[in-house]
C-alpha cells in the first residue's frame, strides 16, 4: 500500500506533519478526515529511485532524488539496523517494528523512507526488495544480506551481524581519519604561516634596507627573491594547483588510468601496507558476513570484491572470482594475487579445512584491522613531531633572513 507525507491541522489550531498509508490521495485525506485532521498537504513518499518526481519527467525525477537530503549517513544507517535488529530479535513482527522506527524518526526524510519501506513490506514486498528500491540509501551488499537472512529465517541474527560490521568499519574509518586528522592541521597553519611571513612580513623588511648600500646576508637575498616570486607568481600557482587537481579528479574516472594509479599507491612504502590492509580487512570481512548469512561463495566474491576501493585490489579480486568458477579453492586463489596479505589466504585455507571458512575470514579481517590501526597510529605519532621540528626549522629561517640585517646594523653603528 502507497504512503503519504502529509500536513494537517489539528482541533487545536496546531500543524501536524505525519505519513499515512491508503491507495490514493483521497483515501488518505479520507483518513485524515475520520482522525479529525483539517489535511493541507498529501502528497506521495519519494521513493528511492526518484523516479516518477519532477512533474512526471523520469529522469528529473531521478536527479532530484540523487540531489536531495540522504536519510542515512554512515553512523546513523548503524544504528537504525542495531535498533531494526533489536526489535526484530525480540519477536517483534518486522510490520511493526518499521512502524515504530518510523514513529521513532529523527527528521521527516528519514520517516517517509522507512515509512515506504513498511509500505512495500505491507503489500507483499520481501524486506530485501523494499530496501532494493531505495540504492542510494542501502548499498547492493547490504541487501543481498538482508535477503540471505529472509531466504535463511534468521532475519534478526543476520541484522546484528550487519550492525556489527557497519560500527567496525565505522571504528576503523574514524581511527585512520583521527591519525590523520592533526597532522594535516598541522601542515596546513605551517602553510600559512609560511605564506604570511614570506608575502606580508619579508617585503616590510625589504623597504626598510631598501635605502642602505650595504649587501644584505646571502639567507635575506633568498628570502626577499622567494617573497618576490611568491608575490609575482603566487596567483598564478594557486590556478596551476587547482587546475592540476580538477584534472587529476578527472584522470581518474579514467579506468587504465585510475588501475595503474591504485597499483602505483599499494607499491609506495608506508601509506602502500596501509591501503593494503584497509581493503584486505573490508574485503575479508564482507566476504565473512555474505558467506555466513548463507550467500553463495561466487556471489559473495563479487559482492566483496565491488566494496574495495583500490582498483587494482578490485581487479585482483576478481580473478580471484574467476579462478574459484573454474574450481580452484579460495585459499589457492588468493594465495596467486601478492597484493592481498598473505595472513587472508592461510585463515581462509584454515577455514575451508575446518568447515569454519566465515569465522576464519572473521579472524583475519580482525587481525587485519588491528594491524592497520597500530600502524596508522604509529604513523601519526612519528609525522606530529617531524612536522613541528620542521614547521619550527621554516620559520626560523625566515626569522633568521629578518634578523641578519638589523644585527649588521647595529655592528656598523657600534
Amino acid at each position: 500500500m502507497p504512503a503519504y507525507a502529509f500536513e494537517a491541522l489539528q482541533a487545536d489550531g496546531k500543524t501536524r506533519k505525519g505519513v499515512v498509508e491508503a491507495d490514493t490521495v483521497r483515501a488518505a485525506r479520507s483518513l485524515l478526515r475520520a482522525q479529525q485532521l483539517v489535511p493541507l498537504d498529501v502528497a506521495p513518499v519519494a521513493t528511492g529511485t526518484g523516479a516518477g518526481d519532477a512533474g512526471g519527467d523520469p529522469a528529473a525525477g531521478r536527479r532530484a532524488g540523487w540531489l536531495a537530503p540522504r536519510a542515512f549517513d554512515a553512523a546513523g544507517l548503524a544504528v537504525w539496523t542495531r535498533q531494526l535488529a533489536g526489535l526484530v530479535g525480540a519477536g517483534l513482527a518486522l510490520e511493526r517494528a518499521l512502524t515504530a522506527l518510523a514513529d521513532e524518526a529523527e527528521t521527516p526524510v528519514q520517516r517517509n523512507l522507512v515509512a515506504a519501506l513498511r509500505a512495500e513490506v505491507n503489500a507483499g514486498s520481501s524486506f530485501a526488495r523494499a530496501l532494493g528500491q531505495h540504492p542510494r540509501e542501502f548499498a547492493a551488499i547490504y541487501v543481498a544480506v538482508i535477503a540471505a537472512g529472509e531466504q535463511g529465517g534468521k532475519l534478526g541474527t543476520v541484522l546484528e551481524r550487519l550492525a556489527d560490521d557497519l560500527d567496525e568499519r565505522l571504528t576503523l574509518r574514524s581511527k585512520l581519519i583521527g591519525a590523520a586528522l592533526y597532522p594535516a592541521i598541522v601542515t596546513l597553519v605551517a602553510v600559512v604561516i609560511v605564506l604570511f611571513l614570506v608575502g606580508y612580513v619579508v617585503p616590510q623588511v625589504a623597504t626598510v634596507f631598501a635605502g642602505t648600500k650595504r649587501a644584505l646576508p646571502w639567507l635575506t637575498v633568498a628570502m626577499l627573491a622567494l617573497s618576490a616570486f611568491v608575490r609575482s607568481y603566487g596567483w598564478l600557482m594557486a590556478i596551476t594547483i587547482f587546475l592540476v587537481a580538477i584534472g587529476g579528479h578527472f584522470a581518474l574516472g579514467i579506468d587504465q588510468f585510475r588501475l595503474k594509479f591504485d597499483a602505483f599507491w599499494l607499491r609506495l612504502p608506508v601509506i602502500g601496507r596501509l591501503a593494503r590492509g584497509y581493503n584486505a580487512a573490508r574485503f575479508a570481512s564482507t566476504l565473512a558476513m555474505l558467506a555466513g548469512a548463507g550467500v553463495p561463495i561466487l556471489r559473495a566474491l563479487q559482492a566483496a570484491a565491488e566494496t574495495l576501493n583500490n582498483r587494482a585490489m578490485r581487479a585482483d579480486a576478481l580473478d580471484t572470482l574467476a579462478l574459484v568458477r573454474e574450481g580452484a579453492p579460495l585459499a589457492s586463489a588468493l594465495a596467486q594475487k601478492p597484493r592481498f596479505p598473505g595472513l587472508v589466504s592461510m585463515f581462509a585455507r584454515l577455514g575451508e579445512q575446518t568447515g569454519q571458512l566465515p569465522a576464519m575470514l572473521q579472524r583475519a579481517a580482525g587481525q587485519l584491522s588491528q594491524e592497520v590501526q597500530r600502524r596508522a597510529l604509529a604513523l601519526a605519532t612519528i609525522l606530529e613531531p617531524l612536522l613541528i621540528v620542521a614547521m619550527g626549522l621554516i620559520v626560523m629561517l625566515i626569522v633568521l633572513a629578518v634578523l641578519l640585517p638589523i644585527i649588521q646594523l647595529n655592528q656598523l653603528v657600534r
